[in-house]
């Protein structure tokens, strides 16, 4: 009687994954699943970005690798034409008319059919011309926050469907 030894499923394309990741640029850590709940996520659906996945096409189930992302290939290079002044009556007009924002503020904004949403980094506030305490615009950044950075993914594969 002989006994054939099984490998563990491999990463491939379309793959249903559970694994803990992390991704960290030059300033450190963006996000870090390592601590916590692992993340499940089906690869070729743009949970990751293309240079991430193409990293992890291969990988056995239960496999940990690290790897060195250069500059602008994980989140494409930084784009000047993705910060923008938004008005502050298209703000109030898109959410919480009595939001405060701040510099460093995440805020989700929809996508014009509604159906899902993208997010922009508050990097500037303008003039509070009317004196309301709110600001007339909001100077947003719709780059991601590792564009144009070198990228640290890291990553353990826990189950491969």
């Amino acid at each position: 009687m002989t006994s054939m030894a099984t490998s563990a499923p491999r990463v491939r394309p379309g793959s249903f994954l559970t694994l803990h990741y992390r991704l960290a640029g030059p300033a450190g850590d963006i996000i870090n699943t390592f601590a916590g709940k692992p993340s499940t996520l089906t690869l070729g659906t743009g949970e990751l970005s293309p240079a991430v996945e193409q990293r992890l096409l291969g990988l056995e189930e239960g496999a940990s690798a690290r790897f060195e992302i250069p500059a602008g290939e994980a989140f494409g290079e930084r784009n000047p034409d993705m910060v923008q002044w938004v008005a502050r009556k298209l703000l109030v007009r898109m959410g919480d008319p009595d939001e405060r924002y701040g510099v460093g503020d995440v805020v989700q904004f929809p996508t014009p059919d509604g159906r899902g949403s993208y997010a922009g980094a508050v990097r500037e506030l303008g003039e509070d011309k009317d004196g309301d305490g709110h600001p007339d615009a909001v100077l947003f950044d719709f780059n991601h926050p590792l564009a144009g950075q070198p990228v640290i993914f890291e990553v353990n594969v826990i189950g491969v469907l």
